[in-house]
């Protein structure tokens, strides 16, 4: 097994072809700094012969100072009718001016002669020739060897002839690849080891994908072999089932494998880098995905969470904190009092909380629960619920009266609500016009208690999420609503449910509004 493992990033090329990922010009720069935070050494930035953002990420990226990172242009072999000093391909790379660039070729003959319908023999001179002549001009240039083990399987010799013909052109490195995704991490092993052999002292990479779910076992069985590239993409971004998943990877590499492909320093950066990528590309990121997701150290049982308290390791095959992440106790009908006792802790609201009132919340809660509620992520709405039984805030807004009229849907799907409360043994009353019924209500309930209380102006709502609880009483089925709301220092989540959606609504609005209240008056 390699004991030095180099990280060779593909998002801003390889993770772009994946459904839905677009990357601007500015983005890509974003990203690539990003990417350079966490140690990796290789960044690829793209394909700068095939289309205009990507010759300007590298234009721009000439001006750009990194840490870490060299950023790599990537190519294909020249096109087997025109000379390298003629082939627009080659030029492109030439023009990106990277200290390292990555040209593909083809190594399996079913594509040699479906794809490029040429001969064996032309494709070597097509790998030869390129490498050639890039290797005189850039320091340092990897063949990526396309659908390798496809090839391999198919025909090793001329697989390993187009291995060879790379290394005696001057390449660095050979590049693995299994582009269909369809090979296993014993297959992988086998054949990485036996190219180690012949081909021990070149850098010797592997950039698997997903398509049988074995990207990254993939991945790790070929470091085993003595692979000391590993190339992937940041949440596993890729074409069809994406890319090996780097973010595994990399800890993998760290925490199970001894590698230390980044420094501690730069692991504990993995969380942040994983969010901050999957913000820009605008795609949620995964929450059950391994060390980086959001569910990956979060904690519902009573038993589990009993024995976390006692030590991590009991129930987390690593701290959460060494990349990154943070541990989460979650609050629902599996919960028993160390649930309470830790949620309690980490909201920083044990102060005036007793054991009968414990005992009270994990009962409410149960019941709650088996009502509809679910209080993950919702950490409003159980703070308010605690304070409310440890009778250290009691809720401002009683309901009186709501009215809601909504015009037809089709055209204008204008609403207006009324809405009578009475905070402090005042009644107020107040209507208002809004895009829809819930957006009425709030106007209507914000309006009603602005004069009273000015600060509510600042409360926006940021999120709204509704979900169908049970679904199988069709249209008679419960709701879920969620409602996230911010001010300028803050942001909380709080729930209502029922089986009239515009109350669910009302009740995580006022849920929000309380929590405001409660806030200000502690």
């Amino acid at each position: 097994m390699s004991k030095k493992v180099v990280i060779y990033d593909v998002t801003l090329r390889d993770g772009t072809q994946g459904e839905g990922i677009s990357f601007s010009v500015p983005d890509k720069i974003k990203v690539s700094h990003k990417i350079d935070e966490l140690g990796v050494k290789y960044i690829e930035g793209g394909w700068p012969g095939s289309n205009e953002r990507d010759e300007g990420f590298f234009n721009q990226a000439k001006n750009e100072k990194y840490t870490n990172s060299r950023i790599v242009a990537f190519g294909s072999t020249r096109r087997a009718k025109s000379s390298c000093d003629e082939d627009l391909n080659i030029q492109a790379l030439l023009r990106s001016e990277t200290s390292a660039v990555t040209i593909v070729g083809k190594t399996w003959d079913f594509h040699v002669s479906e794809a490029l319908r040429i001969s064996n023999n032309q494709n070597l001179e097509l790998i030869s020739d390129s490498i050639s002549y890039l290797s005189e001009r850039v320091e340092e240039v990897f063949f990526d060897a396309e659908h390798f083990f496809d090839g391999y399987k198919a025909d090793s010799k001329f697989t390993l002839d187009c291995i060879n013909s790379a290394v005696e052109s001057g390449a660095k490195g050979i590049v693995l690849c299994d582009t269909n995704g369809g090979t296993t991490p014993w297959e992988i092993f086998k054949i990485v080891s036996e190219i180690k052999n012949t081909h021990s002292k070149i850098v010797l990479g592997i950039h698997t994908h997903n398509d049988s779910g074995l990207g990254v076992a993939n991945a790790l069985a070929a470091v085993q072999a003595g692979a000391n590239q590993v190339q992937g993409t940041i949440n596993g971004y890729g074409e069809r089932c994406g890319n090996a998943n780097l973010c595994t990877i990399i800890a993998n590499l760290k925490l199970k494998m001894g590698i230390d492909s980044v420094s501690d320093e730069q692991l504990e950066k993995l969380y942040e880098v994983s969010n901050f990528i999957s913000e820009m590309a605008n795609i949620s990121n995964d929450s059950k995905a391994p060390f980086i997701g959001r569910s990956a150290f979060a904690h519902k049982g009573g038993i589990h969470v009993s024995a976390i308290v006692k030590n991590n390791l009991t129930y987390e095959h690593v701290s959460p904190e060494k990349i990154g992440n943070s541990r989460r106790i979650l609050i629902s009908d599996l919960a028993g009092k160390s649930n309470i006792l830790y949620k309690l802790d980490e909201l920083k609201i044990t102060d005036g909380v007793s054991e009968e009132n414990i005992t009270e919340i994990l009962s409410r809660l149960k019941k709650l629960e088996n009502d509809g509620y679910e209080f993950e992520g919702v950490d409003a709405s159980f703070e308010l619920l605690v304070k409310t039984i440890s009778k250290q805030y009691k809720p401002k807004i009683e309901l009186i009266e709501t009215e809601i009229n909504t015009r037809q849907i089709v055209p204008s799907n204008e609403s207006s609500a009324r809405v009578m409360i009475r905070i402090d043994n005042e009644v107020i009353e107040n209507t208002a016009s809004g895009s829809g019924p819930v957006n009425a209500l709030d106007l209507a309930l914000r309006g009603a208690m602005v004069d009273k209380y000015p600060f509510l102006n600042e409360v926006v709502l940021t999120d709204y999420r509704v979900r169908v609880v049970g679904g199988n009483k069709g249209t008679e089925s419960l709701v879920r609503v969620i409602i996230e709301s911010s001010d300028k220092s803050s942001r909380w989540s709080t729930i209502g449910v029922s089986s009239d959606i515009v109350d669910a609504s009302w009740k995580a609005l006022i849920d929000s509004i309380e929590f405001k209240l409660m806030k200000i008056s502690s």
